[in-house]
Parts: C-alpha cells; sequence; structure tokens
C-alpha cells in the first residue's frame, strides 16, 4: 500500500515553475473559448515562471496545494483590492489543474487561504468570478457566496461579465 501526501502550503521560489505551469494548464482549460485566444495566451504568458518568481519572493500570499510531488492547485490573495466594495480581504486566483478538479480538493484550498486570511484579521472576503465561468460559479455558491457586485472587464475586442462573492466574518 501506498500513502500519498496532500498539503497545503505557502509557495517558494523553488515552486514558480511549477505554479506557472499550473496557471498555464488551468488558465486553458477554462478560459479556452471565452478569452479571445491571442488575449488568453497574452494573459498566460505574462505570468510565467519569472512572474510567479518575483511574487514569491516579494512576500504576495500565494498558498500550493500539492498532492505527492505535484503542485495541483494554487490560491493567490490577500487584501481586498476593490475600494467600493467593504470587505477586508480578497482571494485573487484560485486554480486547479483540470485533473484535479471536481474532487474537493479547491474547496480545501479556499478554506486554507480563508482562514489564512481571517488569522489576519481579514474576517470578510470577496471572489470575482467571469459569468461566463459558469463552474467557478457554481463552486462561489456551493461555498456559501453570496453575489454583491458586477462589472466589466475588456480581453482585446470582448468585454466579459463579472460577479463578486462575498463572505461576511
Amino acid at each position: 500500500m501506498s500513502t500519498v501526501l496532500i498539503e497545503i502550503r505557502r509557495a517558494k521560489p523553488s515552486d514558480a515553475k511549477t505554479v506557472a505551469d499550473t496557471h498555464d494548464e488551468a488558465w486553458r482549460a477554462t478560459y479556452q473559448g471565452v478569452i479571445p485566444g491571442v488575449e488568453l495566451d497574452r494573459l498566460i504568458t505574462r505570468r510565467g515562471p519569472d512572474w510567479w518568481d518575483s511574487a514569491i519572493r516579494k512576500g504576495s500570499r500565494i498558498a500550493v496545494f500539492g498532492f505527492g510531488d505535484k503542485v495541483a492547485g494554487y490560491a493567490n490573495y490577500g487584501r481586498n483590492r476593490a475600494r467600493s466594495l467593504f470587505y477586508d480581504g480578497e482571494i485573487y486566483e484560485l486554480y486547479m489543474r483540470p485533473e484535479y478538479q471536481g474532487l474537493g480538493f479547491g474547496r480545501r484550498l479556499f478554506t486554507s487561504a480563508r482562514r489564512d486570511l481571517a488569522q489576519s484579521g481579514l474576517k470578510s472576503l470577496v471572489v470575482w468570478a467571469l459569468s461566463d465561468n459558469e463552474p467557478a460559479v457554481e463552486f462561489y455558491r456551493a461555498l456559501g457566496g453570496k453575489a454583491v457586485a458586477r462589472s466589466s472587464e475588456r480581453f482585446g475586442e470582448r468585454s466579459l461579465d463579472k460577479v463578486a462573492f462575498a463572505w461576511n466574518g
């Protein structure tokens, strides 16, 4: 019998390449056909290993979900960036590699990020999701998030609606 270690921990500089690979896989699976192809490629390329290494070294809150010796997902989070929304913290990104989605691991990563924010005094929380990303919208609703705001974002020639979900203390 073998045992596979599952852990959620802060990202280290040595994780930069695998976080970049996870970002690439998750974004391509999630946004193919939603974000125009050239724009999607540009967004993914911009967040390569050097970008992640810099973010990790600067102290950005990036947690990785480790499954065995592989990074299966990550969350990037911190203070809320939207001044018009009165929530303390924000999960900027939470992505799992496609083969790890739908298994409850995203919920564990979300809970860990939320707990880390709360331990820093950031009790309330907001998360933005593209409205066309139905799995993410359903995921945040299933976690008890309430839709509190709507906005839009341009990706090349296309404007996409997004929704903010929030949790209080």
